[in-house]
């Protein structure tokens, strides 16, 4: 997005411009309620246990000790940065102890320093979505906590006596870490799907690496907790190795973001590419059918002009989730770059590839995305393009495509073309 200051200063004074100003109220209607109802009941849940709670100096300085370990992991990761796509930080092994071993309000207000310093330290976001994660994690922290607490009531007196002594209380410290993960994740797929309702559950609750990763958190939360509860004072050999163990998840996280697209979480043009190869090389081996399409959204210059840059990142967002569910797990698509799109499609012959890219279109036709007071339509033009039929190799294929989307706009957009018919002589 990118807009001088006089047009961003004449955008904030006009009337009925709140989403420029205020980007929550851009999205999608559900998912401005329901954040708005979470971070509610966080702010609620805090005000209330703050005022219940006996506050003790041994509890403030072993919170302020974990969220300095915290604050030292995102200081030493920083110039890794953050960008989108890279999701994980393990910032959950510093407040998953918080939330074990201090009262319930700790868990509560551990999030917003974090968070407000991977604001301005590493990478600013819409201030909504950090705030969403802050209480997210602190209504997370809080219920584990006080299950916990019912276990163990006072988890730091006498040092080490239930780690030592009872062992069953490791098992409800670790069925006190899957909980908070759980709540954790749920409330951050409730959200994920108010936001993008054409998405499936099961995409936005776990994957099969989310979930190692989830285990790997809980697993160094956990022994983080131990080693506090055995001395604080060895949270200083515990740091080294957490912090060893966030920048190498950081750095294969940062590898897979260079393969995708930032807006919209696709492979970009290059890491399209080289997978297309793939693909071709696979056909050319087995005799297969393969076809390219290449999706352009019609007029998305004129949302941008018409609603803003804010609305039309929306609206590459929903069309590029919609793409993605209306295709097989082996289909390959990526972004290209503005509003262009390129799916390859593994074995599909002419009817094959024309009937999935006449489903593409006639969904993203029916899409709604919210703008102020009203809502954003969008359609799709597709170039179809076959492998042998109109091109040997991948270059021949995306310039055949090419040619078919520029036929399709040329007949008025919001429609499917071929190449066409060269006649001969």
């Amino acid at each position: 997005m990118h807009q001088s200051a006089a047009d961003e200063h004449r955008r904030e004074g006009e009337p009925g411009r709140g989403p420029a100003r205020w980007p929550l109220l851009a999205q999608p209607l559900p998912l401005v309620g329901y954040v708005f109802l979470v971070v509610t009941g966080y702010v609620g849940i805090t005000v209330w246990a703050a005022a219940h709670t006996a506050w003790r100096w041994e509890d403030a300085l072993t919170f302020v000790a974990l969220g300095l370990c915290g604050a030292v992991c995102i200081e030493a990761s920083r110039r890794l940065g953050m960008p989108a796509g890279v999701a994980r930080d393990l910032l959950s092994a510093w407040w998953l102890p918080v939330a074990l071993l201090l009262p319930p309000v700790y868990a509560l207000l551990v999030p917003l320093p974090l968070q407000m310093l991977l604001q301005y330290r590493v990478r600013a976001t819409m201030p909504h979505r950090r705030v969403f994660a802050a209480a997210a994690l602190g209504l997370s922290g809080a219920a584990a906590s006080l299950v916990f607490h019912q276990a163990v009531p006072h988890p730091l007196a006498g040092p080490g006596r239930w780690v030592t002594d009872d062992q069953r209380s490791i098992l409800v410290a670790i069925g006190c870490a899957v909980l908070f993960i759980v709540l954790n994740t749920m409330l951050v797929a409730v959200a994920a799907h108010a936001a993008t309702q054409e998405g499936r559950w099961r995409d936005v609750l776990w994957t099969r690496e989310s979930l190692l990763l989830d285990v790997v958190e809980l697993c160094v939360g956990v022994i983080v907790a131990i080693t506090c509860v055995i001395s604080p004072a060895l949270l200083l050999l515990a740091l080294p190795p957490v912090v060893l163990l966030q920048r190498s998840l950081m750095h294969q996280q940062l590898q897979a973001a260079a393969r995708t697209d930032a807006k919209t979480g696709l492979l970009n043009a290059g890491a399209w590419q080289r997978e297309a190869d793939t693909e071709l090389s696979r056909a050319q081996r087995s005799h297969e059918p393969l076809a390219v399409l290449l999706v352009d959204i019609d007029h998305f210059k004129r949302v941008n002009d018409t609603y803003g840059h804010l609305i039309g990142d929306q609206v590459l967002i929903s069309v590029s989730s919609t793409l993605v569910h209306q295709l097989r797990d082996y289909d390959v698509i990526g972004r290209f770059g503005g509003e262009e799109f390129a799916v390859l499609l593994p074995g599909a012959d002419t009817v094959e590839a024309c009937r999935v890219a006449e489903r593409l279109r006639a969904r993203v036709r029916r899409l709604a995305v919210p703008a102020e007071e009203s809502t954003v339509s969008v359609t799709i033009s597709v170039g179809v393009a076959l492998f042998r039929t109109h091109g040997q190799d991948l270059i021949e294929l995306l310039a055949s495509a090419d040619l078919a989307l520029y036929r399709a706009k040329e007949s008025g957009r919001d429609r499917v073309c071929l190449p066409a018919v060269r006649k001969a002589g």
